[in-house]
């Protein structure tokens, strides 16, 4: 799949997250076979830039290209400058949230809220792709809520305004993250524009994406919660398109060794005490299918150091390699 100048390895793409898709976790998702990683939201409103878990974000070192920095905001003008301050830093794709269903950004009329505002939409999507010369991507629901699905409107817009990409989640605002994903409008956007579509939402299983792709005819699969402490779902799903047949689960062994180089990049990025926080949330990913795992991550909740979360990362694999085990 092609953005703009930027031919990707694959078709599939890390979804980004707020508190997830940090540096740390897009350079790992790629090594483990995602053809592109899109950053955390960045805010647009100027007064957060000198915010140290701001500028923490703008740090691309390492990662490889093409590099896309999502935007969120709804000033226009806000937009833009971000937009511009983020190539500065070595954005080479500008990626712009109209999906996020949270309440504390669509009070301020942010994410998906803007799907409410057709000429709004328009105003900021012009503006941000006349501001920067890398492509500029968008990030949508089908919706408002069920009753108002405009995705296929605003699909038509962002072709108009100069997108190069468009991203559609299967539920609305309103739905949040509950029920199950609709791909019927993901596959009438892409049979009505001619821009890239990528599809997203609960594709969590190589037998999914398959699914989806046939039906809605998309260009690609954005992967987002699946990843939680399963990075290598990207090599899962690679594998099983070009082969039709699954890989083997992996060992005790190869999950602890991807888990610790995780947890080495965290520890370096944010230092050992913010380090050790973020990380509790990850290890409860990777081990919220094992068995045992319940006690396993009392102990790392209550874990402050490096030592400590090391160490009972290695007595819980390794017992769990003594019991035969294979992830889920």
């Amino acid at each position: 799949m092609r953005i703009g100048p930027h031919q990707l390895t694959n078709n599939l793409l890390l979804a980004p997250m707020a508190g997830v898709t940090d540096l740390p976790f897009r350079r790992l998702c790629r090594s483990l076979g995602a053809g592109m990683a899109v950053s955390e939201m960045v805010s647009s409103d100027s007064t957060l830039w000198g915010n140290p878990k701001t500028m923490r974000r703008l740090i691309l070192d390492g990662e490889p290209a093409p590099i896309s920095i999502q935007i969120l905001g709804a000033d226009p003008k806000k937009m833009a400058a971000a937009a511009r301050i983020n190539v500065d830093h070595g954005a080479q794709i500008i990626d712009i949230n109209m999906g996020c269903p949270a309440k504390k950004v669509c009070r301020v009329n942010a994410g998906s809220a803007l799907l409410k505002d057709e000429s709004l939409v328009q105003q900021i999507l012009e503006n941000v792709t006349q501001a920067v010369d890398v492509p500029v991507t968008l990030k949508i629901r089908t919706g408002w809520d069920p009753e108002q699905r405009n995705g296929l409107s605003i699909a038509h817009i962002a072709e108009q305004s100069g997108i190069q990409a468009v991203t559609v989640h299967g539920r609305t605002r309103e739905c949040g993250f509950s029920g199950e994903a609709e791909f019927e409008t993901i596959r009438q956007i892409k049979q009505s524009i001619s821009i890239p579509v990528i599809a997203n939402g609960d594709i969590c299983t190589p037998e999914k994406a398959r699914e989806v792709l046939d039906y809605t005819k998309a260009d690609g699969l954005m992967i987002g919660r699946a990843a939680q402490g399963r990075p290598w779902i990207f090599n899962e799903i690679l594998h099983f398109l070009k082969t039709g047949e699954k890989l083997q689960p992996l060992s005790p062994n190869q999950i602890s060794t991807i888990l610790l180089g995780h947890l080495e990049q965290l520890y370096s990025f944010y230092g050992e005490h913010q380090g050790v926080q973020i990380a509790r949330k990850h290890i409860a990913w990777y081990s919220k299918t094992l068995p045992g795992s319940a006690t396993f991550r009392k102990q790392i909740n209550n874990s402050d150091s490096t030592t400590q979360q090391l160490t009972f990362i290695g007595d819980f694999f390794a017992q769990w390699a003594e019991k035969g085990g294979i992830a889920a």
